[in-house]
């Protein structure tokens, strides 16, 4: 009986060692018993003997602990006042005694990106080879929409990491690590729907400890600020930005950050949208308020991220998709050189598909850049595997990176255990910062990366679940909203079908009802020129391209056009048969995926996991089937008069 007791003891002691959360995210390295050979090679430019920095010191250890292969000798200057020019780039090269030559471009953080890729490489078995790696947005930013009471607007993994007045530092340096295994190398602590309290001493000490803490691993942190911060705190009569006493609060303000955080990155502020105050209310414009917050923060090479997601009050009428570039437009080349405008990718709120925004188009005097939601709002949040590098390569190819000055994305990051939520959200962090790295890699082998390091390197496991990532985004349109439709999400939540919402009090922009117009002559909203005139605030070919209801691309038709149900697709079908062919196929793929990973994926990884995984794909088969049932039932009652 005691031999039994005891095997049982044994058994489950295995069970719980080999069982896996999915905190490691995908930096599950295996210790190497023997420290690997790393040596430090420090230019001594006249600048004595120094310790090396303790990003240096981050990167030795990185690779003394976990790297198996070749000696590794890393070239870097002596100290942060001897840096060379440069970027956070990196060049590996082959020694001739076999080692590897690793070296920064010209700043210290280039030997930790390095020292990250190296392991990746070791991670999913792919050779060494020879290579010069160079970041292609100066600004890679993640967005948090954290709130000061611990709560996150829009998340779905649990409260806040950043614990005011609490703060967990163990925890935000492994964040901090992730974010940099990945060339992530900034942080916006809090929501757009900032909280005047961000900005007063206590909580600007408490960032201060957070900035400690992801200096090292090259993370600036920056805040996003309620623009009528000094009004609201009764420190001003006004938050005018030509007032003179305002100038003078933002100013005093910005000097106490910067004695506090002497490399703090700035600020990102929302502005006249969904009730926020801002210059508008004034009777300025939004340069007026974004120039008065970057002459305060311009002598400490402060920078304003300004967002050009505003509709509202003084756009009554206008098509709310046309409403940012009506805004901006007229402003472009009033900016300051320290101000750069975020955009989301398309022109309405991160839908599951909709076009690019032709801000980008429009905007050509001012600094860009684009604004991704890794947390899936509107993409079954943290309940769904969606996969959405695919949709941020199909942004790319529309708008080059080298027409933007940076990269934010909207963090899916909480206090659950694995982070996200869903271990497979974990990927779009994930993917997120290496596309910031990178826009020309393929969302396929990002995908492959990613599993080979988080699950297993089975060629089999990962060839299999790549195809079901690849395709995840597709199906999720399709048993959503295909061909165009956006926006009938069930009111302020943002989950599940509403296509028939409407609410008096809500402004119509906000209802369902206003974006499908489903009446019995078709359904779908008209931007073409003889509707909204959307379309012409494209470049030319495209206006002309989504202006024709035969060239348009159908999986924007309804975006663009008011669609007869009887419409002939390029298929031969009819409207409505596409879009009931579209609702189907999407449930069709959600029942197998979850079919495949329930009875196939099983032996590839650990219990814990594969069950989360399991429980979360089985929600997702219900939820798809709601879309489709509630969605077709409702488009039905016109398409079926026809």
């Amino acid at each position: 009986m005691k031999k039994l007791i005891l095997s049982l003891f044994v058994f489950s002691l295995a069970l719980a060692i080999s069982a896996e959360d999915g905190h490691q995210l995908w930096l599950r390295y295996q210790p190497n018993p023997e420290p690997a050979k790393v040596q430090l090679s420090l230019w001594y430019d006249g600048c004595g003997t120094v310790a090396p920095s303790p990003t240096i010191e981050l990167a030795m250890k990185e690779l003394q602990q976990y790297w198996h292969g070749s000696p590794i000798t890393m070239e870097a200057d002596c100290g942060p006042m001897h840096w060379k020019k440069g970027d956070d780039g990196f060049t590996i090269e082959h020694k001739a005694d076999g080692g590897l030559l690793l070296k920064a471009h010209g700043r210290d953080i280039g030997l930790l990106y390095g020292a990250y890729h190296l392991l990746r490489l070791q991670q999913t078995g792919q050779p060494v080879n020879p290579c010069e790696e160079h970041p292609a947005f100066s600004l890679r930013l993640l967005n948090h929409w954290d709130n000061l009471d611990g709560s996150i607007e829009r998340g779905y993994a649990g409260e806040s990491i950043f614990e005011w007045f609490h703060l967990d530092e163990q925890l935000i340096k492994e964040y901090a690590r992730a974010n940099a295994s990945i060339g992530i190398n900034g942080s916006v602590l809090n929501n757009v729907n900032a909280s005047p309290k961000m900005l007063t001493t206590p909580y600007l000490k408490e960032v201060k400890k957070i900035a400690d803490l992801l200096r090292p691993y090259n993370i600036k942190v920056y805040l996003s600020i309620n623009f009528a911060t000094p009004m609201a705190l009764k420190e001003t009569k006004t938050a005018d930005p030509l007032d003179k006493n305002v100038a003078r609060w933002w100013k005093k303000k910005a000097k106490e950050i910067y004695k506090l955080i002497p490399d703090f990155g700035g600020f990102l502020v929302k502005a006249n949208s969904e009730g926020q105050p801002g210059p508008g209310d004034f009777g300025r414009t939004h340069a007026d308020g974004a120039n008065m917050l970057a002459d305060a923060l311009k002598p400490y090479n402060g920078i304003v991220m300004w967002r050009c997601f505003v509709y509202g009050a003084n756009h009554k009428g206008e098509d709310r998709v046309k409403q940012a570039v009506s805004e901006f437009k007229p402003l472009d080349g009033k900016f300051r050189d320290n101000v750069i405008l975020q955009t989301k990718n398309g022109p309405l709120d991160f839908q599951p598909r909709e076009p690019y925004s032709p801000i980008f188009d429009q905007i050509t005097k001012t600094p860009n850049m684009v604004e991704l939601q890794i947390t899936q709002e509107y993409l079954g949040q943290s309940r769904h595997l969606v996969y959405l590098a695919p949709m941020w390569q199909e942004f790319f190819a529309f708008v080059p990176a080298q027409q933007l000055k940076g990269i934010a994305g909207v963090a899916n990051i909480g206090l659950d255990r694995n982070w996200c939520g869903h271990h497979f959200s974990q990927a779009n962090w994930y993917a997120f910062g290496r596309l910031a790295w990178n826009p020309h890699l393929l969302s396929l082998d990002i995908a492959k990366e990613w599993l080979a390091q988080t699950f297993s390197t089975d060629r089999k496991f990962i060839d299999d679940m790549t195809i079901w990532m690849e395709t995840s985004r597709e199906a999720c349109v399709n048993y959503m909203m295909p061909l165009g439709l956006h926006h009938i999400f069930k009111f302020d939540h943002h989950y599940g079908p509403e296509p028939d919402g409407f609410k008096a009090s809500y402004p119509l922009e906000w209802c369902p009802v206003y974006y499908h117009k489903a009446d019995k002559d078709g359904v779908g909203f008209d931007r073409s020129s003889k509707g909204t005139d959307a379309v012409n605030q494209y470049r030319e070919h495209l206006a002309r391209t989504y202006d024709n209801i035969e060239t348009c691309p159908e999986e924007l038709l309804l975006w663009f056009h008011h669609v007869p149900w009887t419409h002939r697709m390029k298929d031969g079908s009819t409207l409505w048969e596409s879009l009931q062919y579209h609702y189907n196929s999407g449930v069709i793929w959600t029942e197998s995926l979850q079919n495949d990973w329930h009875y196939k994926m099983r032996h590839f990884i650990d219990e814990q996991r594969w069950r989360e995984v399991d429980e979360r794909l089985q929600h997702q088969v219900e939820n798809a089937r709601e879309w489709r049932d509630v969605c077709l039932k409702y488009f039905g009652q016109f398409a079926e008069k026809q």
